[in-house]
């Protein structure tokens, strides 16, 4: 294996990492739009169908990159949950404790990116570190976005 293929093949896991914590974080907050109740509602139905809306498009850019280094990316909800940083609703939060575990998911996410972000400038994939850097963009103002609404 050429030091090359080792470098993409390096940087897979982590992607696929990002790729499972950002599709169960879509997951669960297009499952809170739907069953959000309260006060809230209108504003939180549409700030998680915004959020949704961006991780959909999201996973398919960190995919893409995965197949991009020649990999096969996963894609299965088997894959999903045991690759996934973020853990998937099981219940049914009101909403309030919905916007806390949103905030804490993004920021998990962050951290699956940043992992991206140190492999991938290490080892000089600046395409790699540049889908990460724009990820843990998105998702920093995402978690401001949703503590606002518990200040």
């Amino acid at each position: 294996m050429s030091k090359q293929q080792k470098k993409k093949n390096d940087i897979v896991q982590p992607l696929s990492v990002l790729l499972a914590s950002s599709y169960t974080l879509y997951l669960k907050t297009h499952n809170y739009h739907w069953n959000v109740t309260g006060p809230m509602f209108t504003t939180l139905h549409t700030l998680f169908m915004t959020q949704y809306t961006e991780l959909a498009l999201a996973v398919d850019e960190v995919a893409e990159r995965i197949r991009t280094v020649g990999a096969y990316a996963p894609g299965s909800y088997t894959a999903f949950a045991k690759l996934s940083k973020v853990n998937e609703e099981k219940g049914h939060p009101d909403a309030a404790n919905m916007i806390r575990q949103l905030v804490s998911d993004q920021e998990t996410v962050i951290e699956a990116a940043r992992a991206v972000f140190k492999l991938a400038e290490k080892s000089g994939d600046q395409v790699s570190a540049d889908l990460a850097i724009r990820r843990m963009d998105v998702h920093a103002k995402n978690a401001w976005m949703l503590r606002s609404h518990l200040e």
